[in-house]
């Protein structure tokens, strides 16, 4: 397959607003596919390379002055065999090498082939934004039923993977994924709810009422002695936190794999600021900082998946495993009841209450609404795409933010709005620093940005706006924290923004 194909339908998919036009621009693609191609090509598509990190970032792809190929040429996996050079490079020479490769293959690239290089290598297609349209074309593509992929993809945790499945052994191949001890599972997610009273309208009385935590998104795995610990981006960090695997391997069970939240908490048992909870996550000394889980779920225990059972039946056997480590919840709680443990979470110091069916079954994403998460505010995780320089006493500052969600077909961000408000001159500093390396281009008052870095922001409300192109401005907003756990993938996106308009 010509790398132009690949190139084309990327374009085609950003330049439509139609689902339907997309997932029929993919799947043609995927047909054309070879067995050896698909993985690499769905995984370029989803913004990732397979080698991972190759050593090729923004400035050095960038300085390449290399003029384009007048036809395309380049095969995948022409292209794919560069970047296997390129991730074998290291030590004395290997800087001079890279960039040798890299110039021939921008050289033998067309104009359009080199502009997909360049935002594949500076990772401003890594937004995972194409993964639900993907897995819809992979359906398309195979004729298998969509739920099937979908079900696939939750298991393995990698569209490349489950691609190379449905084209070589169909619903059968995918089929037999299942749960494995040490492979992590692909998060259920929580849907952001509008008022309590409203959120227990929506999903009944038969839910389970639980503290959300200012925590960090932990799964982990048991298999007799052996333990895993996987972050919400499924990055294995088991090196990095000894005093949750001892904790883990000391249950009583032989398998397991929980679902949870972990944070750090002060000598008075209060919740530890999240910056300070991610930190532990980068180094295995853990000082007196150590990690407290609390798990709200459980997937398999002693040989038993429970994916397909509703919460209730999870949630009793997470009890009786977990004990002291589950997340306290109410059952079946009447609207008193759940108003004042909501209250109390608040008092606590945590973020507000989660709202979980408990007739639903485990599902990855946010399949539907059988979770919502209630909060004293709005908070959005939004991607951070530009910043001013401050004035006054932040002259000399990255200050006034540029933020954007993210279309939920293309993954290209959507302006929304900017603030400066909840800047704390840490967060200054650190942004003054880190900025100008996701930076993209600049002029005398902006530095632009590739949408890599989420931060969760609170607002009052969202209103019609013909200033922005999403078609809404966000109301009073106001920083909360950086998400360093979530990829660009996991920022909300326009129809979240839009969403919390208020009705006509």
């Amino acid at each position: 397959m010509l790398f132009s194909e690949v190139v084309a339908a990327s374009a085609a998919v950003r330049e439509t607003r139609s689902r339907k036009a997309k997932i029929a621009a993919l799947a043609e693609l995927f047909r054309a596919a070879s067995a050896t191609e698909i993985g690499v090509v769905v995984s370029w598509l989803s913004g990732e390379l397979v080698q991972g990190r190759i050593g090729a970032g923004w400035r050095t792809v960038t300085a390449l002055q290399t003029p384009p190929s007048a036809a395309p040429n380049l095969t995948v996996g022409a292209v794919d065999a560069v970047f296997d050079q390129l991730t074998g490079l290291s030590g004395a020479g290997s800087t001079l090498r890279r960039r040798t490769l890299l110039t021939e293959l921008f050289t033998a690239s067309t104009a359009d082939e080199q502009s997909f290089l360049i935002r594949l290598l500076t990772g401003e297609l890594r937004q995972g934004a194409l993964a639900a349209v993907v897995v819809e074309a992979l359906a398309a593509a195979t004729g298998i039923p969509v739920a099937v992929v979908r079900r696939a993809h939750m298991l393995s945790g990698r569209l490349p993977e489950t691609a190379v499945a449905a084209l070589t052994g169909g619903d059968t191949a995918l089929a037999a994924f299942r749960l494995e001890l040490g492979r992590p599972v692909a998060p259920m997610l929580a849907s952001p709810g509008g008022s309590l009273d409203e959120a227990l309208a929506e999903l009944g009385p038969q839910v389970s009422v639980e503290h959300k935590l200012d925590g960090a998104r932990i799964q982990v795995h048991r298999d007799g002695e052996r333990v895993w610990v996987f972050t919400r981006t499924l990055r294995d960090i088991t090196a990095s936190v000894p005093e949750l695997v001892e904790l883990v391997r000391g249950l009583d069970c032989v398998s397991v794999v929980l679902d949870g939240e972990t944070l750090a908490l002060t000598d008075a048992g209060r919740p530890r600021p999240f910056q300070e909870t991610m930190s532990r996550f980068a180094t295995v000394d853990a000082g007196e900082l150590l990690l407290h889980p609390y798990f709200f779920d459980c997937l398999h225990m002693d040989g038993r998946d429970l994916l397909d059972e509703p919460l209730r039946v999870r949630r009793a056997l997470l009890e009786r495993v977990a004990g002291e480590h589950v997340i306290a919840a109410l059952t079946a709680p009447d609207a008193a009841a759940a108003a004042e443990y909501y209250d109390n979470a608040l008092a606590v110091g945590n973020e507000g209450m989660m709202i979980k069916s408990l007739d639903a079954p485990y599902a990855a994403g946010r399949r539907g609404k059988a979770w919502l998460k209630i909060k004293p505010a709005h908070t959005l995780d939004l991607l951070v795409i530009g910043a001013e320089w401050g004035y006054g006493r932040r002259t000399g500052f990255l200050s006034n933010l540029h933020l954007a969600a993210r279309d939920p077909d293309t993954g290209e961000p959507v302006m929304v709005g900017k603030t400066f408000k909840g800047l704390t001159d840490e967060l200054l500093r650190w942004q003054t620093t880190e900025f100008p390396r996701h930076e993209t281009h600049r002029d005398a008052q902006t530095v632009y940005l590739s949408p890599a870095l989420v931060v969760e922001i609170a607002l009052d409300g969202v209103q019609a706006s013909t200033r922005y192109p999403g078609g809404v401005a966000l109301r009073f907003a106001r920083v909360v924290r950086y998400r360093p756990d979530k990829e660009p993938a996991q920022a909300d996106t326009i129809d979240a923004v839009r969403a919390l308009r208020p009705s006509s």
